[in-house]
């Protein structure tokens, strides 16, 4: 471990190295940068943004690296506050990891008179005895199989915890993919396919013919979907033909555990596929955006959003008339999803059936939300996402006592 000495150096933050990328700005000089303050003044909080700016450079393995050495010298950090004045004090409880490892709060309170403390808790570094003064504890930690040790012995730690508590681990831990289907199975106008998890050997034995489709789950057939356990962003995630394109993926791919599901044809009457995401704060829904896309696997980013008028001029209008239209349509589901996960601040990503119901993809209290997308592009994103942050910060305010600063 490298030997850290701790100085006044301050944090730049995920959200203002995340703006910068975003605007095109070359992280490369600002990394050779860290690297040298790193060699000669060697601090916490440098080496957390350099983990940041390799992560986003895509060197995710030495930025894990960095990020262990910083945290393993300090757990807490404290990202700029934009405004001269904070009133709400938030510790979030992070986990080790990349950028999907946590819910990104500091997208959620870039601008907001909130004072957020990040405290990393680790197997190696259990939740201190004692946090820095907060008004509100957030339990920022993904679901994930290397987590579930971590959430369980958090939910010991916080059961008589004085302060608010939000996304309690608890909760947090019922959000792998094939827990969320059978949680979800029964809420009236949700649709979300059976998931399965599946060992390799057993999905051997199926791509081989050994061993029948059907045996994985009651309605299972070709196509089908698989990607590995704990994978994120489309990684690894395939749509399967028969049991040759079966064998084949495998063949690509040796992760041990995989998550299996029926593919649903959500294409609309345009031929376009249409993914929403959506957060439930204190059980509204908000829209985040709306990807729009010729092919099935939606990514915000891939899905061509920005090269055409017509996309934008969509989720413009879906955006404007959300509140008394698709959040209407669905809201018994938002409804039964809201009850069914009990969090207090959640995100999904869904479409819609040919028959109108809410398509489930993913529930996760991890989903990247923010205002980073340039204004002179999407400029209709500005006040949707205004209205986002502004009850994020409304949640936080209504879990304090009595409500009041």
């Amino acid at each position: 471990m490298t030997d850290i000495k701790p100085t006044p150096t301050p944090l730049i933050g995920l959200a203002k190295l995340m703006r910068m990328a975003f605007s095109g700005v070359d992280l490369a000089p600002l990394g050779t940068e860290l690297i040298g303050q790193a060699k000669t003044n060697p601090n916490a909080n440098t080496l957390m943004d350099l983990s940041t700016v390799l992560q986003l450079r895509g060197n995710r393995g030495l930025a894990l690296l960095m990020q262990a050495d910083a945290i393993a010298s300090q757990p807490v950090y404290r990202p700029p506050t934009t405004g001269d004045q904070t009133n709400i004090r938030v510790c979030a409880l992070m986990s080790a990891g990349d950028l999907m490892a946590n819910t990104p709060l500091e997208f959620l309170l870039e601008d907001a008179d909130v004072a957020l403390i990040l405290v990393y808790v680790t197997e190696y570094q259990p939740l201190p005895a004692q946090l820095p003064d907060h008004d509100v504890l957030f339990v920022a930690i993904a679901q994930s199989d290397d987590n579930m040790p971590l959430l369980k012995s958090l939910e010991t730690s916080l059961a008589s915890w004085q302060q608010p508590v939000l996304n309690p681990p608890a909760r947090i831990a019922l959000l792998s993919r094939d827990q969320v289907c059978g949680l979800l199975k029964s809420v009236s106008g949700v649709m979300m396919p059976v998931t399965v998890r599946v060992d390799r050997h057993s999905l051997e034995q199926i791509s081989q013919r050994v061993v029948p489709i059907k045996s994985l789950f009651e309605d299972a057939d070709y196509p089908i979907i698989v990607r590995p356990v704990d994978s994120h962003a489309g990684q690894g995630l395939e749509k399967i033909a028969d049991a040759k394109a079966l064998d084949y993926y495998l063949q690509a791919h040796t992760d041990r555990e995989f998550y299996v599901s029926r593919f649903i044809d959500y294409r609309g009457r345009d031929g376009l596929f249409k993914k929403y995401r959506i957060v439930l704060i204190e059980g509204r829904p908000f829209i985040c955006h709306l990807g729009i896309s010729e092919h099935w696997m939606i990514h915000y980013l891939n899905a061509g959003m920005a090269e055409s008028v017509g996309k934008r001029a969509e989720e413009a209008r879906v955006m404007a008339g959300f509140d008394t239209g698709f959040a209407v349509k669905h809201s018994a589901a938002f409804h039964g999803i809201n009850e069914r996960m009990g969090l207090d601040y959640l995100g999904i990503d869904c479409g819609e059936t040919p028959d109108g119901e809410l398509l489930i993809f993913e529930v996760d209290s991890c989903m990247i939300v923010h205002a980073l997308d340039p204004v002179e592009l999407f400029p209709y994103k500005q006040p949707q996402m205004r209205k986002v942050f502004t009850a994020f910060r409304q949640m936080l305010l209504n879990a304090m006592p009595h409500g009041v600063l």
